[in-house]
């Protein structure tokens, strides 16, 4: 089917996609702390949201630049320029301050479940570093010129969720171990910070030897 990537670009993006997945941001912080003070079918709800908004960010993002591809490669190729300065801006994020992670353990009013995933969509949507990263990160995935651009944008997309719950579910239901052992081992979250880092350095360098061509 010609709107699905050849594998090695799956490949590519399914290991990118991990390292975002098991690397701490708001929403796992918001994930594991719902967890730990109002139990897993909280967390699982917030986490659920979350993942309603990956759906909201790929139907934007692939709706959107499939325009600007229309109305403009050379614009899509400028966007691609800058996904790269923004992967390396991240990867030295990553190695400066290290991953934030501070579950909140106090118990707050408690929400339904319902509740709990409108939360995990609102704390999605609102975080800036999550537009910013689709709006940079999927493009480098599809060449302006291809015709099945946007079918393509929306296929890896709607791909990050599967791929990312198989880390994230686990995160949830072994909220407390997982949160202690974060915290007993600093260690191993550098060791994280560094391969997140190597990661998307990994892919600027991919989309500023394409963009040369």
């Amino acid at each position: 089917m010609a709107y699905i990537p050849e594998f090695a670009i799956i490949a590519q993006f399914a290991v990118a996609t991990l390292i975002i997945a098991i690397t701490p941001g708001p929403d796992m912080t918001l994930f594991v702390g719902r967890t730990l003070s109002q139990g897993r079918a909280a967390g699982l709800a917030c986490m659920a949201g979350a993942m309603s908004g990956i759906l909201v960010h790929t139907l934007l993002v692939s709706l959107g630049l499939s325009a600007l591809i229309v109305a403009s490669p050379q614009a899509f190729l400028a966007l691609k320029i800058f996904g790269a300065g923004y992967l390396i801006w991240l990867a030295v994020q990553a190695i400066r301050k290290g991953a934030a992670f501070s579950p909140e353990k106090a118990a707050g009013p408690r929400r339904s479940l319902a509740g709990n995933w409108a939360m995990g969509i609102a704390i999605n949507l609102l975080n800036p570093k999550i537009v910013l990263f689709f709006m940079t990160f999927l493009p480098q995935f599809v060449s302006a010129t291809d015709p099945y651009a946007p079918q393509k944008l929306l296929f890896l997309g709607l791909l990050f969720i599967p791929i990312s719950l198989p880390v994230t579910v686990p995160m949830v239901l072994a909220a407390d171990g997982f949160a202690s052992m974060l915290k007993r081992m600093p260690r191993v979250m550098r060791v994280v910070d560094y391969l997140f880092a190597g990661i998307f350095s990994a892919f600027a360098l991919r989309i500023l030897t394409a963009s040369a061509r």
